[in-house]
């Protein structure tokens, strides 16, 4: 090599996928100048390197060329939808209302959809093999699901009011709102119901003359078809709604039988009162914010369960003494909290060690119950949240065994929240504050919760509900 020559390599040549980045990023800027510059408007060039979006270079050509054309309907019109088509989701709206996805985009959404609906249904298992298949094809999926979502319920909401249209079966808001409602008549009688969402759509298929099948297909009809769908009605409404949806689950007559607002009607007026509701609150306002839908109300308004017991199971560790300086030894305590409910307000809570097992306490937790750990108070419902006031303990005096308790220095409060594990059995008790109350000046001292657990409800025959 000469002298003269240069060690240094010659500069390689730009990627070309980063000059055309870099001209693409270019017109974008000048485009949005130019539309902000003045109130004339300029023309869109008509070339690929002005009117494409910059997308990374992983995307398909199918994903650029939506790009494209989010681009050029976000300039035409407006900031509003430029603001929307700026979301990382490659997604637009052309003006007949119809979305534009690419394919692997639209697929994504699809699966999320489904995963959405499979989740709305306690099915989490599958909705979480579906979440993730739908986020393994597009990082942006949930997005572009929500902008759909949204899209389809302005289209709907601009439909005209002349006839009434049925939402969408994968749309998982329609359950949960229930904006829409479906009135249908069981065959000529002058019967009919109320119900909403994915339901409703189900039904607008079902067939006008239902009969209940065979379970064998050579067979013929089986003789409860002879059976008046009045007197099947006066039947089912002796059931409790447990029995009543599994009935439900045998073919689409039993499923229509099922929805006679009339059953559900009984459910509701006969759990929705005071303390289940304030007592100033009325459950024609209930039922009217649902639609009048009275099994939407029963299933998805809250209430405590008075068919059962509320059971928490409370574990802490304690550490115990050994003779031995090497050895550490641990103790694994357990106990157990019981809330029973009743209709007149009253409520029974009853704290036990492990020697004391469920099956052993349960028959026993009734008003006249006297043992160390039981108290009596009062509850009430407002909104999801379970109020406990004036929990006073009942036991015996250790003097004579059917002597009177002497008068409690301190009484007890506990705030719940209450939830549904999964929709409708409102099975779940979480504390939210525990407090030792001083009867005499009314000091409330909060307790501390560390090792309390939530309460799980467990039904038991023997008692009514309502």
């Amino acid at each position: 090599m000469s002298a003269g020559t240069s060690d240094i390599p010659a500069p390689e040549q730009e990627p070309a996928e980063l000059a055309r980045f870099r001209e693409q990023w270019k017109a974008e800027v000048r485009q949005r100048q130019a539309a902000t510059s003045g109130p004339q408007t300029q023309p869109v060039p008509s070339g690929s390197a002005t009117a494409e979006r910059a997308v990374s270079p992983a995307r398909s050509d199918t994903s650029t060329k939506t790009a494209t054309i989010t681009n050029t309907l976000s300039a035409s019109r407006g900031p509003a939808t430029h603001a929307l088509a700026g979301a990382p989701a490659v997604l637009a709206h052309a003006s007949h209302g119809q979305s534009h996805l690419s394919p692997t985009l639209a697929h994504a959404v699809e699966v999320y959809r489904k995963a959405a609906f499979h989740e709305q249904h306690s099915q989490l298992d599958e909705a979480l093999r579906l979440y993730r298949q739908a986020f393994r094809l597009d990082a942006n999926v949930d997005r572009a699901y929500f902008i759909e979502e949204q899209r389809a319920q302005e289209r709907s909401a601009a439909q005209p009011a002349t006839h009434k249209k049925i939402p969408s079966a994968g749309s998982v808001d329609a359950v949960t709102r229930g904006v829409e409602k479906l009135e249908v008549h069981q065959d000529s009688k002058d019967k009919s119901f109320v119900t909403s969402g994915v339901l409703a759509h189900v039904l607008k298929d079902f067939p006008e003359n239902l009969v209940f099948e065979p379970e064998d297909e050579k067979g013929g009809r089986p003789p409860i078809n002879l059976v008046p769908d009045e007197l099947l009605l006066q039947i089912i409404r002796t059931l409790d709604y447990a029995s009543i949806e599994r009935f439900a689950a045998v073919s689409r007559k039993a499923r229509v039988l099922s929805l006679d607002t009339a059953i559900w009607r009984d459910f509701v007026h006969l759990a929705y009162k005071p303390p289940q509701i304030a007592d100033d609150e009325s459950i024609t306002n209930i039922v009217e914010s649902y639609n009048s839908d009275y099994r939407k109300v029963y299933i998805e308004h809250p209430r405590l369960r008075l068919d059962g017991v509320y059971i928490a199971v409370c574990h802490y560790m304690r550490m115990g003494s050994s003779e031995n300086a090497w050895v550490n030894v641990t103790h694994l305590i357990t106990y157990h909290r019981y809330l029973r409910f009743f209709p007149n307000g009253q409520v029974l809570s009853l704290l036990t060690n492990e020697e004391w097992q469920p099956q052993t306490v349960i028959p026993m937790l009734k008003p006249n119950l006297r043992m160390k750990g039981f108290y009596i108070g009062d509850w009430y419902l407002s909104g999801s949240t379970v109020y406990i006031t004036n929990l006073t303990e009942k036991r015996l005096s250790s003097a004579h065994a059917t002597a009177e308790p002497q008068q409690n220095k301190y009484v007890f409060q506990m705030t719940l929240s209450l939830r549904s594990r999964p929709l409708g059995r409102w099975n779940k008790l979480d504390f939210i504050g525990y407090d030792s109350v001083n009867v005499e000046d009314g000091e409330a001292v909060p307790l501390p919760l560390k090792n309390e657990r939530s309460f799980w409800f467990s039904k038991v025959k023997s008692w009514a509900g309502y």
